[in-house]
């Protein structure tokens, strides 16, 4: 790219210096012929000091008319070449000033539009990203009020019916769970909106180091088992033994935790949740299925964006944050995160992420 560039640049300067060669070369050839027609007359009728004088005037007036001429060419060729481009790009820019994120500007056509049409493209581009940053900002405050909103308002409605005078022991413990359950699930968004924003910003760096990733999903999927016991949910494993990844442990867990909260919460009693480790060349690969709703194809496309619940009737157990989550932190150790899914049949994570061989110590990008 940086060749073609440059050759791109080597051609264009080419194509102006012969452009000014010629223009020169008109200009000299105009002026001397001019002179020499004139002095020529001037023998032929008599070489004298005025017909020598007038001469050299009419030549100079000419290159005047001639100078004249050209800067003329050159204010109508800057009033279409350079002007023109230059006022579109800065009716751009002020609409963009003004928070018009729509705002585009149509390429230029003709000979020397070439350097604008670059920063027209460009401009082009940035427009677009920033429609699109504005847009998930719009869309990230609406879902965070409404993710706010909705615990906050059955901690308020429980609080007044505490209240009550004629509240029973019974009903007073299972208000008070309520608004537990509620304060948690209010504590958990926060959470994972700082860890999702602190993981944006660059603000969390990894910091790798060798261990079994074996022993790291089997520790995770055991803090699950009241949850697994509680729906009568059959475990499936095939983990294999030593297989070692050089990476940040406390990121890879957020991981794990995430696709196991998901995994158990979609599948309903009696179902089979089963996780896969296996060793794939250089990277270790990580299958997390499970036999619950499934999910569409178009679903599938938004699964990873921030606050998307694809099935809404199990919006009060989560808060559309922890595969976002793992997105970012499957991105940052240089993971790759993918998803297969049938509705009605179960889905299936896959994790890949880049093993530690044996006897060395890798660094994680």
């Amino acid at each position: 790219m940086r060749s073609g560039s440059k050759v791109g640049r080597f051609l264009r300067s080419l194509r102006s210096y012969t452009a000014f060669f010629l223009l020169m070369s008109f200009v000299i050839t105009c002026c001397m012929m001019l002179f020499l027609t004139v002095m020529s007359r001037s023998m032929e009728i008599e070489f004298t000091e005025s017909n020598i004088r007038t001469s050299a005037i009419v030549t100079f007036a000419n290159v005047i008319f001639l100078s004249l001429l050209c800067t003329v060419i050159d204010a109508v060729r800057r009033m279409f070449m350079v002007e023109r481009p230059v006022r579109r790009i800065v009716s751009g820019a002020e609409k963009i000033a003004r928070g018009d994120f729509t705002a585009r500007i149509n390429p230029l056509c003709g000979v020397g539009s070439e350097g604008f049409d670059r920063i027209i493209d460009c401009f082009n581009r940035m427009a677009e990203e920033l429609s699109g940053v504005e847009t998930l900002r719009t869309d990230f405050i609406a879902n965070v009020s409404h993710e706010l909103k909705t615990p906050l308002s059955v901690i308020c409605n429980y609080g007044t019916m505490l209240q009550g005078a004629d509240v029973t022991d019974e009903q007073r413990i299972e208000y008070a769970n309520a608004i537990t359950a509620q304060s948690r699930r209010l504590a958990d968004l926060i959470t994972n909106i700082l860890k999702l924003n602190r993981l944006e910003n660059q603000q969390i760096y990894p910091s790798a180091k060798r261990y079994d990733l074996g022993e790291q999903l089997a520790e995770c999927l055991l803090n699950f088992e009241d949850t697994w016991e509680k729906k009568s949910i059959d475990i499936e494993t095939h983990i294999e033994e030593e297989v070692f990844v050089e990476s940040d442990d406390e990121l890879l867990s957020l991981v794990w935790n995430n696709l196991f909260s998901n995994a158990f919460k979609f599948t309903e009693l009696g179902g089979v949740v089963s996780v896969t480790l296996k060793s794939d060349g250089d990277y270790a690969t990580v299958r997390v299925s499970d036999t619950g709703c499934g999910i569409s194809p178009e679903v599938g496309k938004h699964i990873f964006e921030k606050f998307y619940q694809g099935d809404t009737s199990h919006a009060a157990q989560g808060n559309g944050l922890g595969l976002a989550l793992v997105k970012r932190v499957v991105d940052i150790v240089g993971g790759d995160i993918s998803v297969e899914s049938e509705v009605g049949k179960g889905s299936t994570f896959t994790v890949k992420i880049r093993r530690a061989a044996d006897g060395e110590i890798q660094k994680t990008p």
